[in-house]
């Protein structure tokens, strides 16, 4: 089973290139993050295109902003939006949907931002975050939670430390935050199947050619319970759905059970192009 997860910055805008990469990767499970459709338009906009290829969707979306959905060919079953008791800001937000596909219980996730450290929303992330900690608690199992965290695990994962400094994403508090959920029972699958291998980003700003100088992070993250993690073939991060035209600012990250119909190819498929060791950060918010 192929179970992916993507952060597709605007659906609307990322059709001509999802399409034909559904065709391409054949994912069984794929996790969308920052849809930023309501359910009825998500539905007009691709519902007859995803149901001729055998999906089943779990939408959670809201207008402009936000907008999680998870597309199974696997099955569907008990779809829960949202996370019960978690916090808004200030109402509750489209970041989470869970369903059962294929026996794995599915959690697609959008953390939210943080914006500046110390901000309100720094604060509702946190929140968030330990809410989403006690719903995987709860929960059954087996069980991956997958999406983009808006979270860099380590100084590892961003291309140059220093130049994040006084930035969220890499701060004490939000890592600890992430390491409460994966001590949930969750296991960082890239990471831990490729322990040693530098420069494994998911996310590259689009200004100042971030991307061709492969000054990226590590913020799409699959975290997965043991059963599921034991049963992990292959798990790669898809740079080459970020190039070319009309691209999200995130890549897919693609994780195989059972079988690696690409073989167990490396944790990211084309290599890095150009690499540069620091660069002065763009101001912007992934």
């Amino acid at each position: 089973m192929r179970i992916v997860t993507w952060n597709v910055n605007s659906l609307k805008q990322r059709v001509p290139r999802l399409l034909p990469w559904l065709g391409e990767r054949r994912p069984d499970v794929l996790c969308l993050q920052e849809t930023k459709l309501a359910d009825e338009p998500f539905a007009e906009l691709l519902g007859a295109d995803l149901e001729a290829r055998g999906y089943a969707v779990a939408a959670y979306g809201e207008a402009t902003w936000n907008g999680v959905a998870i597309l199974s060919r696997v099955g569907l079953e008990d779809v829960v939006t949202g996370i019960e008791g978690g916090p808004g800001f200030p109402n509750p937000e489209a970041r989470a949907v869970s369903a059962t596909c294929g026996g794995i219980r599915v959690v697609c996730v959008y953390v939210p931002n943080g914006r500046t450290p110390d901000s309100d929303h720094y604060r509702y992330k946190l929140a968030w975050l330990a809410s989403l900690t006690e719903m995987i608690q709860h929960g059954p199992r087996p069980t991956i939670v997958l999406g983009d965290m808006n979270i860099a695990p380590t100084d590892e994962d961003v291309f140059d430390p220093e130049a994040y400094i006084g930035q969220t994403h890499v701060t004490a508090p939000e890592r600890e935050a992430l390491a409460q959920l994966q001590a949930a029972g969750l296991r960082d699958i890239v990471r831990e199947r490729w322990p040693d291998t530098e420069r494994v980003f998911t996310y590259w700003d689009y200004r100042a050619g971030m991307f061709h100088q492969d000054l990226g992070m590590r913020i799409d993250l699959v975290l997965a319970s043991d059963d599921v993690a034991g049963r992990v073939k292959a798990a790669w991060v898809d740079r080459h759905a970020r190039k070319g035209k009309g691209p999200s600012d995130h890549a897919p990250v693609i994780v195989d059970l059972d079988e690696a119909p690409d073989g167990d190819i490396g944790p990211v498929v084309p290599p890095a192009s150009n690499p540069a060791k620091t660069k002065k950060l763009p101001q912007a918010s992934p």
